[in-house]
């Protein structure tokens, strides 16, 4: 350990890395391994592959090693998907905001039809559970909650289920 509590891999004596705290650069020119991006850019090594292979992203560089390395500018575009993501785009979409984010002379209207899309998707499904909601709250209204075996949640989800 030394003086800030640290081991040689820039562990704590929890085996943690301080939140805030960059991986050092493995590779030279700055390249950082999947490991180091994937820290970086909070998108799992296993993510970063899949996105490789379905076309999300390029085809990542190659160190003397065989090994994937990527540049600041590659980590920028995982941050960029993994918040898409959060957002809940899928990724067709996020393949097309990509080609519009990395596009400096796109138009924004086409931007804001994606986003709007995705607004309108979101009130669909939000609409669905709100009636998914609603119902099980109304079955949970009818049952009695008691020791006795008659239950109308049970009854109705056996009514719905015959053909």
């Amino acid at each position: 350990m030394n003086s800030q509590g640290m081991n040689s891999q820039g562990m704590n004596s929890q085996g943690m890395k301080p939140q805030g705290m960059k991986p050092q650069r493995t590779g030279s020119q700055g390249m950082l391994s999947i490991g180091e991006a994937a820290a970086d850019s909070g998108v799992p090594a296993k993510t970063i592959r899949f996105y490789e292979e379905a076309g999300i992203i390029k085809p990542a560089q190659r160190g003397e090693n065989g090994y994937r390395v990527y540049s600041e500018a590659d980590v920028q575009t995982l941050h960029f998907i993994h918040r898409a993501r959060s957002l809940g785009f899928s990724l067709k979409d996020v393949a097309e905001l990509l080609e519009l984010y990395h596009n400096r002379k796109r138009a924004s209207r086409e931007v804001k039809k994606l986003a709007l899309q995705h607004v309108t998707e979101l009130d669909r499904k939000i609409a669905e559970m709100t009636n998914v909601r609603n119902t099980i709250a109304a079955l949970a209204e009818k049952c009695h909650g008691n020791h006795r075996p008659e239950c109308p949640i049970l009854d109705e989800l056996g009514a719905t289920a015959e053909l």
